[in-house]
């Protein structure tokens, strides 16, 4: 039909408001007027919509109805369908009906509803009767916030009744979603006159439809923190601190990190029953592809996703974050390639330089082969894997926190662009294919990747040594290091004491008698490995698994634990020890992860000469962890140091865990003076009590011109806890002084270590009780 109506459907696509009655009853008057647009333009003024109005809605109307008199019958009767469900919607009247049911009343009807009583719910609240009626009175203000804030109360009375039992708890959850409804059909009202609205109206509007969102769910500890987190927010604006607009952008990226984890929740719990009903009804597959999204579409969250969208580039103004962070700044072209996550081409090659426009990013993915920019909305840490990857590779990697300038990017596939980083931005231009070449001098100079090799390490005949007997030929560098830093590094850093299973330790375990069927099969899924049948990578895993621990092993970790004053797990049970047992064979099944192994085929590294030393180390207790990159690594200002610090244990920070580490820089001239540069954004901490941690240390980590670190696995004897973390009273975002004293703390860690060595490190460590502990540094890459 096109023009007018669909300029109208997209609206109605994103929200509906009172307008929309207007408009479809001037649409019905110009039908009924034989399509006299006059009558259409009469209905719409003496109701207050202007052509200024209908242009600035977020999908504006600029068209006239066209229709044919052939069309006016059908379009009619659905008109006059779609009207009713209008005016119930925005008049109040399912609300009204919803409330008198649980209030009571007695019915003045005419015939045979006269005198028929309904009986009010028992239990409820003390003055809620009143709450309801003034949100009744209040049902069509144009100033909203009233009538928000009396809904949202009404349905925080109602909550209890509604989680306890109750022979009336159908018209309560009746009464519940007309509440919800109306909070979100009046927040829709108010859309345009929040156009120009200041941010802190803009948060205001957020933190309701969030306690709204909160009062919709059951399991909603987060959605509480990020409600806590804008009321926060709101606070410090108040009271004009200038770090208001960075700690908003945190809560507003976990905000959409809460909805996305919603979404997929109710896609998987709603979409595999409307995919089989759907196939038993015949009904048409694109309309159960959007199935799941219309239900959400019809909530407070799409309420909320458009509300944080027109906040998000007004707090990067305010904060100066501009549209991009760039993580890896390379300047390049290639041709556009816009896939929908990087996890599922990470082991294409492409035969032609190519820019990924990637909507999804984790953190521990393989940047494919040929793939010259990683260009994505997702928000990996800047230390991550994939940054790490991408910083060595030589490719531009950056966040674009646009959404226009992202779909942009998308609409270019196929074609070449020019890329060049900025500080905050890329200035990117459609060039000839001739003129690629010359426009990416790092993939112009023909020099091919530098050859790498491993060296099969042997067994030296100790299954366990302790740190003083730590050398190249037994461990690898992560152990050395960390070895190298005792007695070397300030009074006021800590080491935590170590202990290794040194390299042929798996392999001569695997050769003991009791292993013997374990190696036959390890020795079969390799061959089918060797033949391309990657799914045995998944069963090798599995298999080692089963190894036992030999005699002369367990005596003699036990030895150099006890020795090095590091309690020993057995001395708690035999079933700790199978705990710690375990663990140490899930850090050498690790070898065969899939990422390891295919990071490994892609540079042509010997597989089976990766060896794996397994380095113990007792747990901290960490408050936080942090990773340190003594050279800034998004600008290569090597006077700069460069660090994140997450809640908890460093997992959630090497362990591509969703969200944003907070982060900071400081001149190494004026380390008592770190600047902030983000809060943390991250859901999940990860805490544990004392216990006993193996870390892989092969021997294909740290080769030059390879970023080997964190392919492999590092394990835990204790699983660890998740804690959903509440930022506001954690006293390193909400304490200016304490967070200036850690962060300067661990910055001067960092310049100490990298003065140590000489050159730059990647250094990984924890806070416990304002005590900084390192527990691995390596040549930053």
């Amino acid at each position: 039909m096109g023009g007018m109506m669909e300029e109208w459907h997209q609206k109605l696509h994103n929200n509906t408001s009172p307008d929309d009655v207007v408009i479809c009853q001037a649409l019905m008057d110009y039908m009924n007027s034989d399509l006299d647009i006059k009558v259409y333009w009469d209905t719409l003024n003496k109701n207050g919509i202007t052509k200024e109005r209908l242009a600035s809605y977020d999908h504006p109307i600029h068209s006239e109805p066209n229709l044919t008199r052939e069309q006016k019958e059908g379009l009619l009767r659905d008109l006059t369908n779609y009207m009713r469900s209008l005016k119930a919607v925005h008049s109040g009247a399912d609300l009204e009906s919803a409330i008198g049911t649980c209030t009571g009343y007695t019915s003045e009807s005419q015939g045979f509803m006269v005198g028929v009583e309904v009986n009010p719910v028992k239990g409820l609240p003390s003055g809620f009767s009143e709450l309801l009626k003034f949100v009744l009175d209040h049902i069509e203000d144009k100033s909203v916030e009233s009538l928000v804030e009396g809904l949202l109360e009404a349905r925080a009375a109602l909550r209890p009744l509604l989680l306890g039992s109750t022979d009336r708890l159908k018209d309560l959850i009746f009464l519940d979603i007309a509440l919800d409804s109306t909070v979100r059909t009046a927040v829709e009202r108010s859309y345009e006159n929040l156009n120009n609205a200041s941010p802190q109206k803009l948060m205001y509007f957020i933190s309701l439809v969030v306690e709204n969102l909160a009062l919709s769910t059951d399991d909603n500890e987060d959605l509480l923190y990020c409600l806590k987190g804008w009321n926060h927010a709101l606070e410090m604006s108040n009271k004009s601190d200038s770090q208001w607009a960075l700690y908003a952008k945190a809560f507003l990226d976990r905000t959409r990190l809460a909805l996305a984890t919603k979404g997929e929740e109710y896609h998987n719990i709603l979409q595999p029953s409307a995919e089989y009903l759907g196939s038993l009804l015949g009904i048409e597959q694109w309309t159960l592809n959007i199935f799941t999204e219309e239900i959400i579409r019809s909530g407070s969250a799409a309420s909320l996703s458009l509300l944080l969208n027109r906040l998000d580039p007004v707090l990067r103004n305010v904060a100066n974050l501009g549209s991009w962070q760039i993580i890896s700044p390379v300047e390049v072209a290639g041709y556009v390639v816009a896939v929908d996550q990087l996890l599922t081409v990470q082991d294409k090659s492409y035969d032609k330089p190519t820019v990924l426009v990637v909507k999804g990013v984790k953190g521990e993915e393989e940047i494919p082969d040929g793939v010259v920019a990683v260009l994505t909305p997702d928000m990996p840490d800047v230390l991550s894997h994939v940054s790490v990857r991408a910083r060595n590779s030589k490719v531009l990697f950056a966040t674009c926190f646009d959404p226009n300038i992202f779909s942009e990017l998308q609409q270019n596939e196929g074609k070449v662009l020019s890329l060049k980083p900025g500080s905050v931005d890329i200035n990117y231009r459609e060039i000839a294919e001739n003129e690629l070449v010359s426009s990416s001098p790092d993939t112009a100079d023909g020099q091919s990747a530098p050859s790498l090799s491993l060296a099969k390490k042997q067994f030296l005949g100790k299954y366990a040594i302790s740190a003083d007997e730590f050398s190249d030929e037994k461990v690898g560098a992560k152990s050395r290091n960390i070895a190298y830093l005792n007695g070397k590094v300030p009074s006021w850093v800590s080491v935590p004491t170590s202990v290794a299973l040194p390299f042929g330790t798996f392999e001569t375990a695997l050769s003991d008698n009791t292993n013997k069927e374990v190696a036959q099969k390890l020795q079969i899924l390799t061959d089918k490995l060797n033949q391309g049948e990657f799914g045995a990578l998944n069963e090798i895993r599995n298999v080692l698994l089963n190894l036992t621990a030999p005699t002369d092993l367990v005596k003699e970790l036990k030895e150099k634990m006890q020795g090095s004053a590091m309690p020993w797990p057995g001395d708690e049970g035999e079933q700790r020890w199978e705990q710690a047992w375990m663990a140490i064979k899930k850090v050498w099944a690790s070898k065969w992860n899939e990422r390891a192994y295919f990071s490994t085929r892609k540079v042509k590294l010997d597989h089976a000469n990766l060896c794996m030393s397994v380095l113990v180390q007792e747990v901290v207790s960490a408050d936080y962890a942090f990773v340190i990159h003594t050279t800034n690594p998004s600008s290569g200002e090597s006077s700069e140091i460069y660090a994140e610090v997450v809640k908890g244990l460093g997992e959630t920070l090497v362990g591509a865990y969703p969200g944003r580490a907070m982060s900071f820089v400081c001149k190494k001239d004026n380390l008592d003076s770190p600047k902030v540069l983000g809060y943390p954004s991250k859901p999940i901490g990860l805490f544990i009590k004392k216990s006993v941690i193996f870390r892989s240390d092969s021997n294909g980590e740290d080769l030059e011109g390879y970023a080997g670190a964190g392919l492999y696995d590092s394990v835990p004897m204790d699983k660890e806890e998740e804690v959903v973390l509440d930022y506001t009273n954690d006293p390193l975002i909400t304490d200016c002084s304490f967070r200036n004293t850690i962060l300067s703390n661990i910055a001067r860690t960092g310049h100490a270590i990298e003065e140590l060595y000489g050159s730059p490190q990647d250094i990984e460590g924890v806070v416990k009780d304002g005590k900084i502990y390192v527990v691995q540094t390596r040549p930053q890459m």
